[in-house]
């Protein structure tokens, strides 16, 4: 299927970097414009008038990831969501990360003097991390379900098994470079929280995201401020400590009412089916690229892939891929490309000719 007349800029690009930054679409642009008019013609009515965005959104995500509503919070990105998790935590946790995780993940653990030790990335990376919760006896794991810099996707059943023997260990995801790429239930994933931005895979736009947190980690959270009273004005009615934390103020209608169109969208394609599209072609563009000795085959091996892959390119490579209008990052010391549904196999072929010198 083609995706042009929705996503205008793949007909401008080669566009290999949802990675960096998802797409808009014609949809949510329509979308926006007539939002935005409301707006500036009705005021404070329009306010009242989307008012159901917020709640409606919130099914939408429970419906697409497998959770209750109740478990749904709106946050404006991964970030701001996960730095209030771990401000609502016992500073008595013990934390396990990932060597050259995303700096959001490991910056706010180690600047809010958690103690933590961290596990290196590499091929056979569920080795260490078993190794390492039996050495330093964690209670927490905080880590990005993909790595934003190799693609290293951990096994969703390896993290299943984790909570299944170490049933205590709070497991914490970082999302943003999985969610929208293959379906995802959340009740059975053996996660505590889920957060991920809504601008990468999700195609939501900026300014927006979602955290899912399970029952066993609500009641462990902001247990100081429980001994505070809620407020009782009445456009508060209805929320509780958690929303309070995570939804303070205002939510703005426009950015998450992006991202609720988007999931209508995503919905409509079907999360099996972008699974399906992009791991073909993922598959196809990894054994092209170990033909060409550019892939570490220790990556190649697992079981899991993702939708990122990191080459080892040189500088004149990568100005010839700019030359030739294919949009990618340059991550770590490799350059980064991710194929989402609307990519196809012209598409890499166009990089691979870039990088046969062939363009």
């Amino acid at each position: 299927m083609s995706y042009l007349n929705l996503y205008p800029v793949i007909d401008n690009y080669t566009y290999l970097n949802t990675a960096n930054s998802g797409i808009l679409s014609t949809m949510a642009q329509d979308w926006r414009s007539k939002h935005d008019t409301e707006f500036l013609l009705e005021g404070s009515n329009h306010r009242v008038q989307h008012a159901s965005i917020f709640p409606e959104l919130k099914q939408n995500l429970a419906k697409l990831f497998g959770s209750e509503v109740e478990q749904v919070f709106l946050v404006p990105n991964f970030s701001f969501g996960f730095n209030t998790l771990l401000d609502g935590l016992d500073k008595k946790h013990r934390f396990l990360l990932l060597d050259e995780d995303y700096p959001s993940v490991n910056y706010p653990v180690r600047s809010r003097g958690f103690e933590y030790s961290t596990v290196p990335i590499s091929g056979n990376i569920e080795e260490h991390i078993l190794t390492a919760i039996e050495d330093f006896k964690p209670s927490a794991f905080a880590f990005s379900l993909v790595q934003y810099i190799s693609g290293l996707r951990l096994s969703p059943n390896f993290i299943k098994t984790i909570k299944q023997d170490y049933p205590d260990l709070l497991l914490i995801a970082d999302g943003t470079q999985f969610c929208g790429t293959a379906p995802f239930n959340f009740e059975s994933s053996g996660l505590d929280a889920i957060l991920s931005s809504g601008y990468k895979w999700m195609l939501g736009g900026y300014g927006n995201g979602f955290a899912l947190v399970s029952d066993q980690l609500r009641t462990q959270l902001f247990q100081e401020r429980k001994k505070a009273a809620l407020p009782t004005e009445n456009f508060l009615q209805g929320k509780d400590y958690l929303s309070l934390c995570f939804e303070p103020g205002h939510l703005d209608t426009l950015n998450f009412g992006t991202l609720n169109q988007s999931l209508y969208h995503l919905q409509s394609i079907g999360l099996e089916n972008i699974e399906q599209t992009t791991q073909s072609i993922c598959a196809r563009a990894r054994t092209e690229f170990c033909s060409r000795g550019l892939l570490n085959a220790e990556l190649l091996e697992r079981e899991v892939q993702s939708t990122i892959i990191s080459l080892p390119l040189a500088p004149p490579i990568c100005e010839k891929l700019i030359e030739a209008k294919i949009l990618f990052s340059n991550r770590g010391a490799g350059s980064r490309f991710s194929f989402h549904f609307y990519n196809t196999q012209e598409d890499l072929d166009r990089l691979l000719s870039a990088l046969d010198g062939k363009n």
